[in-house]
């Protein structure tokens, strides 16, 4: 098993408090280890948040150096995929166009960018000239870097539960880059649709990390710590598994209703706290909720790949079972 999953139980479990998202990128900076496993970057990351809000950035950006080994671990970087009608191939109106020169042009405008603000990188997912006959649109993924020029990001109101992870508006008018920005493959079936398991995953990863401090911190019940290493090893073990297998989804999927139940279980433990900890994780528990349908439905579309049928237990059956909401994000 990995050894970053024996450091949790050996350091220390006191967090640094991070009020801001300068703050946190520092010490995520400081803790992500050159040539650690993604997953590892992930529960490192969630060891050391001092709240919800932060072990979440940090396995969005685990989760990014999976999609993409190459990106550098001092590069803060976002995906940008959402855009005022959705996220769906079918949604993506930003335009990627070659130009005579060789440089690329892209015009366009994307929303609810993750960390967007403070990224010094964005991933921007733009559709290109298709063929009449195609299916759907031709997406491409290009790098971005910020600043340049014709880009232009604009930070969202605060959300309602993990307000401090900022998110941007981004406008797109004539912006240039080279044609080496342009990332290989197909920008749906390479990154979009595999990011979405991929967060999944590795953002688990780091919020049951971050409860592992707490736990350890708080000293809640031997029992419950034993079921969140557990659950971490799992999560870790699946991380390197290919993502377009069908049962990698499956065992993603039961594995995080383990994970939900022992958020339903922390939940309980919480209450017992009067401590703005404890307030952050009342406040932040609907974030668990986002994408619980497109999960259920991944989960389903796995099951009969594999020839087989089982009934998936839809977000309403889970949460009235356990009191507690699913984990997961937007893009």
């Amino acid at each position: 098993m990995d050894a970053t999953l024996g450091t949790c139980l050996l350091a220390a479990p006191q967090a640094r408090v991070t009020d801001d998202v300068a703050a946190w990128w520092a010490l995520w900076r400081s803790i992500a280890e050159p040539g650690a496993s993604p997953a590892a970057l992930a529960v490192a990351g969630g060891f050391a948040a001092d709240r919800v809000g932060w072990a979440f950035a940090g396995g969005y950006q685990a989760a990014l150096r999976a999609l993409l080994p190459e990106l550098p671990l001092d590069t803060l970087a976002a995906l940008c995929v959402t855009e005022a009608e959705g996220n769906r191939p079918r949604d993506i109106r930003t335009t990627i166009a070659p130009q005579p020169d060789g440089t690329l042009r892209i015009d366009g405008a994307k929303r609810w960018t993750t960390l967007g603000p403070a990224s010094a990188l964005l991933l921007i997912v733009g559709a290109m000239p298709a063929p009449a006959d195609a299916s759907r649109p031709v997406l491409r993924v290009a790098r971005v870097p910020v600043p340049t020029p014709g880009l232009v990001l604009q930070q969202m109101p605060p959300t309602r539960f993990v307000p401090e992870v900022p998110h941007a508006q981004v406008q797109m008018q004539d912006v240039r880059v080279g044609a080496d920005a342009l990332l290989p493959g197909d920008g749906y079936d390479a990154y979009v649709k595999p990011f979405r398991t991929i967060e999944d995953l590795h953002v688990t990863l780091a919020v049951l990390a971050y409860l592992l401090r707490e736990a350890r911190s708080r000293g809640w019940p031997a029992a419950f710590n034993e079921e969140l290493v557990a659950a971490i090893g799992l999560l870790m073990q699946l991380a390197p598994e290919d993502t377009r297998a069908a049962l990698t989804h499956v065992a993603l999927a039961g594995a995080l209703r383990i994970a939900q139940r022992l958020y339903a279980e922390a939940a309980t433990l919480w209450a017992a706290a009067a401590d703005p900890a404890a307030q952050r994780w009342q406040r932040d528990a609907p974030l668990f909720e986002v994408a619980g349908t497109a999960r259920k439905q991944r989960a389903e579309r796995a099951w009969q790949r594999l020839g087989g049928t089982a009934q998936v237990p839809s977000r309403t059956a889970i949460g009235a079972a356990s009191g507690a909401p699913r984990p997961g994000t937007d893009d």
